[in-house]
């Protein structure tokens, strides 16, 4: 096509660095912040009456899905969504050893310039609208606990008010009737569907995963690209651990990356707590790992990851839970020993 153009994207959380190809011709590298604002530029950079733009980037979650939202609903745009592994080997057959956001932004319009084109798959509506919906769920949520925690520290003083022990209340009525309106609403959804509803009954049997948990779990993981691996997920989890050593002075304690999606993160603490306690399982491994030495909250994160592995496995085997393949019970002549299968 004459009136092809191509472009790389690279997205981050606060930025997105575009490289384009205009004519054959490459232009100055372009950076506009990741805000509503910042797409709406974008969009109006690339546009061009008469030309068609093949725009490339990697699955970064939710970073940027509302660019690629945007840009797959514009006329003369098209939109990729690159498996991040096939980007990096297509980037070492290129001999890039560097890697910084320009280089990564022009591998990328290299990529979407030589490789076969695959359109971007937008994420169902139903699936956007859950995602709205667990979002929403855990902010009236949230908003739930700290009214609990006001009415208590009230009813236990004297000094305060019976107009606003009322008050407190009828605002704590309100966040349960708004979360149990939202909760039907998000049921209905799910029925709707039946990979949402498959997925939810696979989640609510993790032990230690209610109804609200499978809700936000599922929210946040029905709009991931279907083919993202599980490494991945947990890097898109922020979940992965991130070494800092420099020569051989410098050498801190490794801690997860938190560069991820911190509502998945979060979504999977109090399912990992809880599990720790009534799963046998997950017991055992929590156990393992405070034997060998780690703090608590280094073997709850792990824990987190197992089960963020567990999940991926059940949704693509369509199983339900099973806790002896992230981690065997110990038998009377052996000792506690990890699975294979899925590692922490």
């Amino acid at each position: 096509m004459s009136n092809l153009d191509t472009c790389g994207i690279e997205v981050s959380a606060k930025e997105l660095v575009i490289q384009l190809r205009r004519r054959g011709e490459l232009e100055p590298l372009r950076r506009f912040t990741n805000t509503p604002e910042g797409r709406e530029m974008v969009l109006r950079h690339l546009r061009e009456a008469g030309r068609v733009v093949r725009a490339c980037m990697e699955s970064s979650g939710l970073y940027g899905l509302d660019l690629a939202l945007l840009l797959s609903a514009a006329k003369g745009i098209e939109v990729r969504v690159a498996n991040p592994r096939a980007v990096r080997h297509f980037a070492l057959a290129l001999m890039k050893r560097s890697k910084s956001d320009p280089v990564d932004a022009g591998v990328l319009e290299q990529f979407a310039a030589r490789m076969p084109f695959q359109a971007w798959q937008r994420p169902s509506p139903r699936a956007l609208s859950l995602h709205a919906l667990a979002r929403r769920l855990h902010e009236l949520v949230e908003i739930e606990t700290a009214e609990k925690n006001r009415q208590h520290a009230a009813e236990i003083s004297d000094a305060t008010p019976a107009a606003v022990r009322r008050d407190l209340a009828r605002s704590l009525r309100a966040q349960q009737r708004a979360i149990q309106r939202l909760t039907r609403h998000a049921r209905q959804l799910i029925a709707q569907d039946p990979i949402l509803s498959e997925r939810f009954q696979l989640l609510d049997s993790i032990p230690g995963v209610g109804e609200t948990s499978a809700l936000q779990l599922l929210g946040e993981l029905a709009v991931l690209a279907p083919d993202l691996d599980t490494r991945q997920w947990v890097a898109y989890a922020g979940l992965d651990p991130r070494e800092y050593t420099s020569g051989s002075s410098v050498r801190k304690k490794p801690r997860i990356s938190k560069a991820g999606n911190k509502h998945l993160r979060r979504s999977l603490y109090m399912p990992a707590l809880v599990a720790v306690q009534h799963d046998p399982h997950l017991s055992a491994f929590y156990q393992h790992l405070l034997a060998r030495g780690k703090f608590k909250m280094q073997a709850l994160v792990a824990v987190m990851r197992k089960l963020l592995h567990a999940i991926h496995a059940m949704f693509k085997k369509h199983q339900l839970y099973d806790g002896s393949t992230l981690f065997r019970l110990p038998s009377t002549s052996t000792q506690e020993v990890p699975c294979a299968p899925v590692a922490a």
